[in-house]
């Protein structure tokens, strides 16, 4: 007996947590503390409203579905740890998550490793999918997509031609900022600089070279903690070249953080605001009501990624006979879901990209949120390299 104990303590420190046969869980795993909270919180309440929808359907199947949200803090190793933890518990068969491509990247090596699926709702870099793991999905598009959409906006509608770009250094910022220049030089316009920062608070040696270079447009691959920052401060030391980014501008904090400056800027985003997305008024009442505010970017993608693996789990489920699926099983389920979310018809190709995904060009023609779209494109993603 004194054996076995001392081996369930083992089993305990390791947090290794046995299986319980009508316990499902779903994780989110996103920044739930720290300055892009925003926009993480926006996720956790997206998947926790769909899961909550779902459980007293999962009762009649013989099932306990519980949620259980996570905070990678927005940060690389923060993310694995808690990645290396979750997937410990036997319960976890599926994630939605994360926020950044940068913490997402490293996370899904651990989640990979069992099996476990993860369907994101927000993560762009094209490295998340081209790796071609079974158990990486995405639901949003790309940002080897996002960015030329970007630059084809800036220079064919805009006819801007003197262009300074910056990233903060993130698979996320920089894949996109260099996506953005790449398109752009192709379109004939003048790339002068493109440029690197972790910077987040004194972005003055950034202006100074703008006033030296005289650019037309800024473009900023990043997140708008900080580019709500730069563009703050390039206004408020006269430079008034028009300011773009991707969809890590796509937040209620950018016009907190910016106030009047936010006013003419512009962002590509992959999440399409609740006025262009027909079936999810209903969803944004609800979520009002529920949280108090407004539901942000990436909240009702969120919805559509955990009712993409609520869905998997069901087919799953029923392929084995009424018990409970393995990680692998849902895996595979999630791959073959067709479902007709509120962001429109959801299918996965052989990478986990979603087959047809929408971009936006929003204005923010005053300083509020969430602007106004001047454009949708839908693009399906790169095929896979052979």
């Amino acid at each position: 007996m004194r054996k076995l104990a001392i081996l369930a303590l083992g089993a305990l420190a390791l947090g290794v947590a046995s299986a319980q046969s009508n316990v499902i869980k779903i994780a989110s795993v996103s920044p739930l503390s720290g300055p892009q909270s925003g926009l993480g919180t926006a996720i956790q309440q997206g998947a926790q409203m769909a899961i909550e929808d779902a459980q007293a359907r999962f009762q009649q199947l013989g099932f306990q579905l519980q949620f259980a949200p996570q905070d990678d803090q927005a940060t690389p190793d923060v993310g694995v740890a808690v990645a290396r933890r979750i997937v410990n518990d036997a319960d976890l068969l599926g994630i939605v998550g994360h926020l950044n491509s940068g913490v997402a990247i490293p996370a899904s090596e651990i989640y990979k490793d069992t099996n476990l699926v993860m369907v994101s709702p927000a993560n762009t870099n094209p490295r998340v999918t081209d790796r071609g793991y079974l158990s990486v999905n995405r639901i949003c598009g790309r940002d080897d997509v996002q960015g030329p959409v970007g630059a084809e906006y800036a220079v064919k509608v805009l006819k801007r031609t003197r262009l300074f770009v910056i990233h903060d250094k993130t698979p996320y910022g920089q894949g996109l900022a260099e996506a953005f220049a790449s398109r752009a030089k192709e379109l004939g316009a003048n790339v002068l600089s493109i440029v690197g920062t972790e910077e987040a608070s004194n972005f003055q040696p950034l202006i100074l070279q703008m006033r030296a270079q005289r650019p037309d447009l800024v473009y900023y691959g990043g997140i708008y903690d900080k580019g709500g920052v730069l563009v703050k401060q390039m206004r408020e030391r006269g430079i008034t070249a028009t300011f773009m980014g991707g969809d890590g501008l796509d937040a209620s904090d950018l016009v907190k953080i910016a106030g009047s400056a936010s006013k003419g800027v512009l962002f590509t985003t992959t999440a399409g605001p609740i006025s262009t997305l027909p079936k999810a008024a209903a969803f944004a009442q609800r979520y009002k009501a529920k949280f108090g505010k407004d539901p942000e970017a990436y909240a009702v993608y969120a919805f559509d990624a955990a009712n993409v693996i609520l869905n998997a789990l069901e087919a799953a489920i029923k392929a084995n006979g009424g018990k409970k699926p393995t990680r692998e099983q849902v895996a595979r389920a999630v791959r073959e879901v067709k479902l007709d979310g509120l962001t429109g018809r959801i299918e996965f190709d052989s990478k986990g990209d979603r087959k047809l995904s929408d971009y936006y060009v929003v204005g923010m023609k005053e300083a509020k949120y969430p602007g106004d779209v001047l454009r949708v494109i839908q693009f399906a993603p790169p095929a896979a390299k052979q």
